[in-house]
Formats: structure tokens, sequence, C-alpha cells
């Protein structure tokens, strides 16, 4: 019975040997730090994407017309490397369409079809593929800021019994408990402020891309109408 006795103590006395303390203070101040990085960068993702969208789309519907009504003003004429000078302005190079105008003025040679095909794979390759890669960095903050919370979660937890495991029978006092319950809890809390934000924002920066996408589709529409007009009458299309 006695060998049984001992048997049975054998785990109590191992768990109070090993002091996690130490480890668990400084896990915690790692989770600390691991949100924070989480919290800047799904920040720094959000405004850069801010500032792309700003920079691809026109600042109005009026001055994406004025720019329209130019180049479709060359395109009459027959005058495509002036819509290329056009579209070569720093004012407007960086936004989608005059890219993709550009692009579909290197082919005007072939049939509208193709040059559709090939200017919404660049839009897709180009534009659309940086703001999906942001985007999904957002989203990776915005599922693992809850998990880091709840890795804290566990971490107090275990802090907080093992300072109960330690004291054996005498028991615990509550405020020696009441900093490893904080922590629990706390890193719960900061994770979902951490998520919950984003999540609005990233609604929101998806909601800009799809305007722009909109706007992009709608805009190159009236440009493929004053192409193919232009390649009726230049008469120089490839058939190939």
């Amino acid at each position: 019975m006695q060998f049984v006795s001992s048997l049975g103590s054998a785990p109590d006395v191992m768990f109070a040997a090993v002091d996690l303390s130490g480890i668990l203070y400084w896990f915690g101040q790692g989770i600390y730090l691991a949100m924070a990085l989480a919290a800047g960068f799904g920040l720094y993702c959000i405004v850069i994407l801010m500032r792309r969208i700003k920079q691809k789309s026109f600042p109005s519907r009026e001055s994406a017309a004025v720019f329209l009504d130019e180049i479709g003003d060359s395109l009459e004429e027959g005058k495509f490397e002036s819509v290329a000078d056009a579209c070569d302005q720093p004012e407007v190079w960086a936004k989608a369409v005059p890219q993709l105008i550009t692009v579909a003025i290197e082919n005007r040679n072939k049939p509208i079809r193709k040059i559709k095909i090939i200017v919404a794979e660049f839009f897709s390759r180009e534009i659309l593929a940086e703001f999906d890669a942001r985007t999904g960095w957002v989203n990776t903050v915005v599922k693992s800021a809850p998990m880091l919370g709840l890795l804290g979660t566990v971490s107090g937890m275990i802090m907080a019994f093992g300072k109960i495991a330690g004291t054996g029978e005498s028991g615990v006092k509550p405020s020696a408990l009441a900093g490893d319950i904080s922590f629990a809890l706390f890193t719960t809390a900061a994770g979902l402020s951490i998520a919950i934000p984003l999540v609005v924002l990233g609604n929101m920066t998806q909601t800009r891309i799809s305007k722009l996408q909109d706007s992009v589709q709608e805009n190159m529409g009236i440009f493929f109408d004053d192409l193919e007009a232009a390649q009726v009458r230049g008469g120089d299309v490839d058939d190939a």
C-alpha cells in the first residue's frame, strides 16, 4: 500500500518540481509582441490598399469622362500615338484605365475580341493581383489575432492553475491569481479588438475595389467602342 501511495503522489511532485512561471511569463510577452506586430501589419496593408485604390481610380466620373473624350477624339482622327502620349501623362499614367488603354493601343492591329482578352488578363495580373495579395494578408491577420488571444488565455490559465497546484493544501489567495486571470482575459479582448476593426476596414476596401472594377469596366467599354470604330475606319486589323 505504501508503494501505491508513493506512485499516486509522483505526478504532483513532478509538477511542483518543474517551475514554468518564468517560461510562461516570457511566452506571454511574446504573445503581446506578436499581437502588436499583427495589428501594425494589418493596418499597414489597409493603408497601402487604400492608397493604391485611390491611385488607380479617377477622382470623379467627370474627370474620367474628360479623359475619355480626349482619347475618343484622337481615335476618331486615327492618332494612336496621341492616345499613347495622353495615357503617359504624369497625372494619369498610374491609373488603371490609362494603363489598360496603353495595352490596347499596343495591340490595336488585333481583332477587338482578342484585345479585350489581353486587356482583361493584364488587369487581373497587374492590378487586381496586388489587391488580392494585400486583402489576403488582412484576412490572415483577422484570423490570427483571435487565435493569439486564445493562446494568451490558455497560457494565463496554465499559470493560474500552476500556482494553485504549487500551494498544496494551504490554498492560494485570490490576489495571487488575479494577474494571471487578467492576462488571460486581456489577451482575448486584445485579439478581438484587433480583428473587429480590421474586418470593417477590410470590407470597406473590398467595396472600393468593387467600385474600381465597375468604373474600369464602364470606361473601357466606352474606349473599346471608339477603338473598334477606329479599326473599321482604318481597315488595318489582322485576322489572326
